[in-house]
């Protein structure tokens, strides 16, 4: 027999699983930018001297093995591999040496970023939050790894590859401001609930996808996220 008991269910094949995103709700998704320096000096801006905060709404979200669908309206996506913090307890004010106390886990997340339009945006001094926000822009998965099995979560290998090609990779432990400043930051008058997401920032090496591009986002210890690129016809 090749279960560990008699009786024991058979293991399923990813393959045959529909994968749904790693949390049952989510308020919210709450992004850093620039929180790697070497990804700040790649866009041509300074690291910031506090984290700098935006968001994404749940109906961003996507599961592993599932399409990042993007809008007609677009002809420029890119990755972004990053780290993401799903909270387990309602926290606000929580001080950074509690930060541990807000966390259910983590996951792998993609900012999924339509670079044309937010830097069209950004040229006329406008939000941006819509260049990042469209429907399937925050692949999330495969899976959520619980506290006891990251006890270190800076110290964990991130990568990104396109088709076999690696674009991506760096170390949690290069961010500017660490998980603990962060929750500390983040829940400092606003009200942290159980399912929302920490996207903790991306690394250098951002670059450009095109229609049917099959990306592969690690974090080592967490897992790998799988999804395809599919861009929509006008």
């Amino acid at each position: 027999m090749n279960r560990l008991w008699a009786g024991a269910p058979a293991l399923l094949d990813e393959s045959s699983v529909v994968f749904e995103p790693p949390v049952a709700t989510c308020t919210k998704i709450c992004c850093l930018a620039l929180n790697y320096a070497a990804h700040a000096e790649e866009s041509g801006l300074e690291v910031p001297p506090e984290p700098v905060l935006f968001f994404k709404p749940p109906s961003a979200l996507t599961g592993h093995n599932r399409p990042v669908t993007a809008p007609a309206r677009t002809k420029h996506l890119e990755h972004e591999v990053e780290l993401a913090v799903v909270i387990g307890s309602t926290v606000r004010d929580l001080p950074a040496e509690r930060w541990r106390e807000a966390v259910a886990g983590y996951t792998v997340i993609n900012d999924m970023t339509a670079r044309d339009l937010q830097l069209a945006n950004i040229a006329r001094n406008a939000p941006w939050d819509q260049s990042k926000g469209f429907d399937t822009f925050a692949p999330a998965g495969p899976y959520l790894a619980t506290v006891d099995e990251v006890p270190d979560p800076q110290t964990l290998e991130l990568t990104l590859e396109v088709d076999g090609e690696v674009r991506q990779r760096a170390n949690t432990k290069q961010m500017v401001f660490g998980i603990p400043e962060l929750i500390a930051d983040l829940s400092d008058g606003m009200t942290l609930l159980p399912g929302d997401l920490i996207a903790t920032g991306t690394i250098a090496g951002i670059a450009p996808l095109k229609d049917g591009d099959v990306m592969r986002a690690t974090v080592r210890g967490v897992g790998t996220l799988i999804n395809r690129v599919d861009f929509r016809s006008a």
